[in-house]
Protein backbone atom coordinates (compact mmCIF):
# COMPACT_ATOMS: atom_id res chain seq x y z
CA UNK A 1 0.00 0.00 0.00
CA UNK A 2 1.51 3.15 -1.38
CA UNK A 3 1.30 6.30 0.06
CA UNK A 4 0.58 9.36 -2.34
CA UNK A 5 4.11 10.55 -1.70
CA UNK A 6 5.63 6.72 -1.90
CA UNK A 7 3.88 6.87 -5.16
CA UNK A 8 4.97 9.95 -6.77
CA UNK A 9 8.65 8.80 -5.37
CA UNK A 10 8.60 5.54 -7.26
CA UNK A 11 7.21 7.02 -10.62
CA UNK A 12 9.84 9.75 -10.55
CA UNK A 13 12.71 6.74 -10.42
CA UNK A 14 10.94 5.00 -12.86
CA UNK A 15 11.23 7.93 -14.95
CA UNK A 16 14.75 8.96 -14.39
CA UNK A 17 15.45 5.83 -14.83
CA UNK A 18 14.32 5.22 -17.88
CA UNK A 19 15.74 8.68 -19.21
CA UNK A 20 18.87 7.32 -18.27
CA UNK A 21 18.83 4.19 -20.55
CA UNK A 22 17.61 6.28 -23.64
CA UNK A 23 20.79 8.41 -22.82
CA UNK A 24 22.92 4.73 -22.95
CA UNK A 25 24.06 4.48 -26.55
CA UNK A 26 25.99 1.42 -28.08
CA UNK A 27 29.52 2.22 -26.66
CA UNK A 28 28.22 2.76 -22.97
CA UNK A 29 26.75 -0.71 -23.14
CA UNK A 30 29.31 -2.32 -24.90
CA UNK A 31 31.76 -0.51 -21.55
CA UNK A 32 29.10 -2.25 -19.50
CA UNK A 33 28.94 -5.79 -20.49
CA UNK A 34 32.71 -5.71 -21.12
CA UNK A 35 33.20 -4.53 -17.19
CA UNK A 36 30.48 -6.92 -15.96
CA UNK A 37 31.98 -9.87 -17.51
CA UNK A 38 35.33 -9.20 -16.75
CA UNK A 39 35.74 -5.84 -13.72
CA UNK A 40 39.75 -5.91 -14.58
CA UNK A 41 39.84 -4.95 -18.00
CA UNK A 42 42.04 -2.23 -18.93
CA UNK A 43 40.94 0.82 -20.58
CA UNK A 44 43.05 -0.46 -23.43
CA UNK A 45 41.45 -3.29 -23.46
CA UNK A 46 37.95 -2.10 -23.59
CA UNK A 47 38.87 0.51 -26.24
CA UNK A 48 40.64 -2.13 -28.67
CA UNK A 49 37.39 -4.33 -28.08
CA UNK A 50 35.02 -1.87 -28.91
CA UNK A 51 37.16 0.15 -31.39
CA UNK A 52 37.17 3.06 -29.37
CA UNK A 53 40.38 5.71 -28.55
CA UNK A 54 41.57 4.88 -24.66
CA UNK A 55 40.44 8.09 -23.53
CA UNK A 56 37.09 7.37 -24.86
CA UNK A 57 37.09 4.50 -22.91
CA UNK A 58 38.39 6.03 -19.61
CA UNK A 59 35.87 9.00 -19.50
CA UNK A 60 32.80 7.27 -20.83
CA UNK A 61 33.70 4.87 -17.07
CA UNK A 62 34.40 7.92 -15.63
CA UNK A 63 30.72 9.20 -16.72
CA UNK A 64 29.19 5.65 -16.17
CA UNK A 65 30.56 5.90 -12.59
CA UNK A 66 29.41 9.98 -12.23
CA UNK A 67 25.81 8.77 -12.95
CA UNK A 68 25.77 6.10 -10.81
CA UNK A 69 25.93 3.29 -13.52
CA UNK A 70 28.60 2.00 -12.36
CA UNK A 71 28.89 2.01 -8.76
CA UNK A 72 31.80 -0.36 -8.06
CA UNK A 73 33.84 -3.24 -8.73
CA UNK A 74 33.47 -7.08 -7.81
CA UNK A 75 34.19 -10.14 -8.31
CA UNK A 76 31.79 -13.50 -8.29
CA UNK A 77 32.52 -15.57 -5.55
CA UNK A 78 30.99 -19.63 -5.76
CA UNK A 79 29.35 -19.59 -1.60
CA UNK A 80 29.98 -23.49 -1.92
CA UNK A 81 33.54 -23.41 -1.83
CA UNK A 82 33.50 -20.55 0.60
CA UNK A 83 31.37 -23.58 2.95
CA UNK A 84 27.69 -21.79 2.03
CA UNK A 85 26.24 -24.68 1.46
CA UNK A 86 22.96 -23.58 2.28
CA UNK A 87 20.55 -20.94 0.39
CA UNK A 88 16.97 -19.58 1.06
CA UNK A 89 14.86 -17.45 0.06
CA UNK A 90 13.15 -15.81 2.96
CA UNK A 91 9.52 -14.13 2.52
CA UNK A 92 8.68 -11.45 5.29
CA UNK A 93 5.07 -10.07 5.96
CA UNK A 94 5.79 -6.21 7.74
CA UNK A 95 4.06 -3.75 9.78
CA UNK A 96 3.33 -1.46 6.51
CA UNK A 97 4.21 2.04 7.95
CA UNK A 98 7.99 0.72 9.02
CA UNK A 99 8.22 -1.37 6.49
CA UNK A 100 11.24 0.80 5.49
CA UNK A 101 12.92 0.51 8.70
CA UNK A 102 12.40 -2.95 8.59
CA UNK A 103 14.06 -3.82 5.23
CA UNK A 104 17.06 -1.82 5.85
CA UNK A 105 17.48 -3.51 9.84
CA UNK A 106 17.38 -6.88 7.50
CA UNK A 107 20.03 -5.69 4.76
CA UNK A 108 22.33 -4.66 7.40
CA UNK A 109 22.44 -8.49 8.66
CA UNK A 110 25.52 -10.32 7.31
CA UNK A 111 24.27 -13.36 5.75
CA UNK A 112 22.11 -11.53 3.55
CA UNK A 113 22.77 -11.66 0.15
CA UNK A 114 19.60 -9.99 -1.15
CA UNK A 115 16.66 -8.01 0.09
CA UNK A 116 13.52 -7.42 -2.73
CA UNK A 117 10.87 -5.09 -1.92
CA UNK A 118 7.80 -6.76 -3.37
CA UNK A 119 4.39 -6.86 -4.11
CA UNK A 120 1.77 -9.88 -3.03
CA UNK A 121 0.72 -11.19 0.23
CA UNK A 122 4.26 -10.62 2.10
CA UNK A 123 6.35 -7.49 1.44
CA UNK A 124 9.93 -8.34 1.33
CA UNK A 125 11.78 -11.33 0.25
CA UNK A 126 14.92 -11.84 1.15
CA UNK A 127 18.20 -14.08 -0.40
CA UNK A 128 20.31 -15.49 2.96
CA UNK A 129 23.38 -17.91 2.77
CA UNK A 130 24.47 -20.06 5.89
CA UNK A 131 27.53 -22.60 6.36
CA UNK A 132 24.01 -25.35 7.44
CA UNK A 133 20.82 -25.30 8.92
CA UNK A 134 21.26 -24.20 12.63
CA UNK A 135 22.59 -20.95 10.95
CA UNK A 136 19.22 -20.55 9.49
CA UNK A 137 17.25 -21.36 12.46
CA UNK A 138 18.97 -19.18 14.29
CA UNK A 139 18.39 -16.09 11.60
CA UNK A 140 14.75 -16.84 11.38
CA UNK A 141 14.45 -16.97 14.66
CA UNK A 142 16.26 -13.44 15.31
CA UNK A 143 13.71 -12.36 12.57
CA UNK A 144 10.83 -13.23 14.07
CA UNK A 145 12.28 -11.04 17.55
CA UNK A 146 11.92 -8.07 15.47
CA UNK A 147 9.48 -5.58 16.12
CA UNK A 148 7.38 -5.13 13.21
CA UNK A 149 7.86 -8.52 11.57
CA UNK A 150 4.67 -10.33 11.62
CA UNK A 151 5.97 -13.55 9.98
CA UNK A 152 8.18 -15.18 7.55
CA UNK A 153 8.49 -18.20 5.10
CA UNK A 154 10.91 -19.84 4.75
CA UNK A 155 12.33 -21.63 1.00
CA UNK A 156 15.31 -23.76 1.40
CA UNK A 157 16.62 -23.58 -2.36
CA UNK A 158 17.52 -27.79 -3.32
CA UNK A 159 19.81 -26.74 -6.42
CA UNK A 160 20.58 -23.32 -7.82
CA UNK A 161 19.89 -23.69 -11.79
CA UNK A 162 20.75 -20.32 -12.67
CA UNK A 163 22.53 -17.47 -10.10
CA UNK A 164 23.07 -14.38 -12.19
CA UNK A 165 23.09 -10.88 -11.20
CA UNK A 166 24.65 -9.24 -13.51
CA UNK A 167 22.65 -6.84 -15.70
CA UNK A 168 20.66 -8.29 -18.86
CA UNK A 169 21.62 -5.91 -21.77
CA UNK A 170 20.30 -7.79 -24.67
CA UNK A 171 17.37 -7.45 -26.45
CA UNK A 172 15.53 -10.63 -26.17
Amino acid sequence: MFSNLALQAVLWVETLESSLLEKLDEVDLGIIKLLQEDSRLSFNKIASRLGISAGTAYNRIKTLEEKGVLSGYTVRVDPLKLGLTMTAVVLVQAEGTHLMEVEQEIAEMESVVSVYDITGDFDIALIVRFKDRTGLNAFIKKLLAMPYVKRTVTNVVLNVVKEDFRANLSQD
